[in-house]
């Protein structure tokens, strides 16, 4: 009997063993120090973590039943929500990664992509299992970029180490490497001797007074699709024109990493088989100098994106071979180009050069008179030009609304005036007059605390870069209207599609759900502004933790992150801050938020500088 007890005793002794060994292994994977972790290591941290956390990474069926049952803010460590004390560390290969633009991805997941289509390059987020889960980190040498304005013109070669553009591009004056920095000249495509020569002879094109492509203020947004490093976006802000500059994550991948390098505002995206995430009438003119699209495809599909992007009486500038070559191949396309575009009720607004700028009509009108089954067609009734995430692209006109056939015209007032005027499109979402006047003021006050907040740690030219992740009517912008910055006005898919209203007042910016990652480069932004991002993330039965993780991405180090939400929401946030290498530096109550009776509180953080295998470290 003795000997059988003994056996029974050393097996429970070996099964504790095993316990003990096992959760010494799951306590050094999720809280150990994991050096300099790649895809494997990381990968072990985030599927341990999904075991026990109580939402995951997309959600599931059960994931809102979940969230009205328990706020997983509220979990405390004792219930099962296990804080990291320290994130894995994505390897050197993944310095640049842009999740939902990942081609090594495109390729592991095995899509049928049509590459003729440009769908390689839309966005294909991965499925949770496929991501990450890490922090990207800065490249060796990476510096505290160079300050606006003179960020413009030079950037820190070490912040991207990219130089082929330099080579590729030699006889176009993009960029040039001088030493340990990077210089942009202001060159182009088709504007060799400078972007601000290039400009002047646009608005000369169309007679504008004093060679101003603003034209007195009714020309603000811009749409410069292909657009390189961005020096023609970047050369008219001096004119109070904002651009949106677009260009793929291509063979020139880099190009738009160096445009927000430089402190000028741009997007990754393509026209491709999906809408463009704008929306109707948004841009006073679209730009196209040598971008390489093939306009007459698929029935002019492209060409009708962009028509569905201009506002009434919008241009399209467009410099190319085809406007000028008299070689066969040249000639056929500048034909038929021409013919698609008359169909269009496109008119030739001016033609000189190399150049040609069309004009879009301001009315129905030449629409109706269009002979019947004249190809393209109008859009359906039923389709909402507005309508862009995730909506396929229609080869099809998109007539105007009744309010613009009456006024003839937006109806917008010029720059600067636009900003604080209420736009017509608010009657789309039954907002008084009053609301938005009041909506301007709250903000106002805001933005003026958060400066004064912020005033302590930075100096007048330390931001420049600003996203504002959920925009509403784009208030919070307006109220940085003295500042030298630029503002990426976030509006969630799934919410109202107020961008219309932020296009409007004459700022910039897109579409997003919050539960993928963001079209962009890591160390982008040098500001973040998160009002109930989380709150709302949460009632999708999306991870909170994810979401810290892409703030961290697309943060630069030494940014700052401003979260406006419900005190539980902080309180999550500052059990974090140790594993993203954050710092708090203030909290404070806030008044009762707009759009409830809880008040909010306002949580300023600061990413520090750290690199992979040491402590993280200031910057001067």
């Amino acid at each position: 009997m003795r000997g059988r007890a003994d056996a029974a005793q050393k097996k429970r002794l070996v099964t504790i063993l095993c316990v003990v060994v096992v959760f010494a292994v799951f306590l050094y994977l999720y809280y150990g120090p994991l050096f300099g972790s790649g895809e494997q290591q990381g990968r072990s941290a985030r599927e341990l973590s999904r075991a026990i956390l109580p939402f995951g990474l997309g959600g599931d069926d059960n994931a809102e039943t979940r969230a009205d049952e328990v706020s997983v803010f509220s979990l405390d460590e004792g219930d099962g929500a296990l804080v990291p004390k320290s994130f894995p560390v994505c390897d050197d290969r993944h310095s640049e990664l842009i999740p939902c633009l990942d081609r090594h991805l495109i390729y592991q997941m095995r899509l049928k992509l049509d590459l003729s289509l440009m769908e390689h390059y839309e966005r294909h987020c991965p499925h949770p299992d496929r991501r990450f889960n890490c922090l990207i980190p800065p490249p060796p040498d990476y510096k505290i970029p160079i300050k606006w304005p003179k960020s413009r013109d030079e950037v820190w070669k070490a912040n991207i180490p990219h130089t082929h553009l330099a080579k590729e591009k030699s006889d176009q004056n993009w960029m040039v490497v001088k030493g340990d920095k990077i210089e942009f000249p202001g060159g182009g495509t088709h504007f060799h001797y400078g972007a601000d020569k290039y400009i002047a002879a646009l608005a000369n094109m169309l007679n504008f007074s004093n060679n101003n492509l603003n034209n007195e203020g009714k020309i603000r947004t811009v749409f410069d699709v292909g657009c390189g490093v961005a020096s023609f976006g970047g050369y008219l802000l001096s004119s109070d024109i904002i651009a949106m500059s677009l260009a793929p994550n291509d063979v020139h991948q880099n190009q738009i990493q160096f445009a927000l390098e430089r402190g000028i505002p741009a997007y990754l995206g393509v026209l491709g088989t999906k809408r463009l995430p704008y929306p109707s009438r948004s841009f006073e003119l679209a730009h196209c100098s040598r971008c390489r699209i093939d306009w007459l495809q698929r029935d002019g599909i492209l060409l009708l994106e962009l028509d569905r992007l201009l506002r009434p009486g919008g241009y399209f500038a467009y410099s190319s071979p085809e406007a000028y070559a008299q070689d066969e191949e040249d000639l056929r396309i500048w034909k038929e180009m021409s013919a698609l575009v008359e169909r269009m009720c496109w008119k030739i607004a001016a033609k000189k050069n190399q150049t040609v700028i069309w004009v879009k009509p301001l009315t129905n009108d030449c629409y109706m008179e269009r002979e019947p089954g004249t190809q393209p067609p109008l859009c359906r009734p039923d389709d909402d030009p507005d309508a862009v995430w995730g909506v396929q692209m229609k080869a099809c006109i998109t007539p105007y609304t009744q309010q613009v056939q009456r006024a003839r015209g937006s109806g917008l007032v010029p720059w600067p005036a636009r900003l604080t005027s209420p736009p017509p499109r608010l009657s789309d979402f039954d907002i008084s007059h009053d609301k938005f006047e009041k909506d301007m003021d709250t903000w106002q006050r805001r933005v003026d605390s958060y400066w004064n907040l912020l005033t302590p740690k930075i100096r007048p030219d330390t931001i420049r870069n600003i996203m504002d992740m959920k925009a509403n009517l784009g208030s919070f912008a307006a109220g940085l209207r003295d500042k030298p910055v630029w503002v990426m006005n976030v509006v969630p898919e799934d919410g109202p599609n107020t961008l219309k209203i932020i296009y409007d007042r004459g700022l910039i910016g897109s579409m997003h759900d919050w539960c993928e990652a963001f079209s962009t480069y890591p160390r982008t932004y040098d500001l973040l502004h998160a009002w109930t991002v989380f709150s709302d993330i949460e009632k999708k039965g999306c991870s909170a933790e994810d979401l810290l993780l892409e703030m961290d991405r697309i943060l630069r180090p030494n940014g700052y992150i401003i979260i406006r939400d419900r005190r539980v929401v902080v309180d999550f946030i500052k059990k974090h801050l140790t594993a993203l290498h954050w710092e708090s530096i203030t909290i404070v109550e806030a008044e009762a938020g707009l759009e409830s009776d809880e008040a909010d509180t306002v949580f300023i953080i600061q990413k520090k500088m750290w690199l992979p295998g040491e402590n993280h470290k200031d910057s001067a």
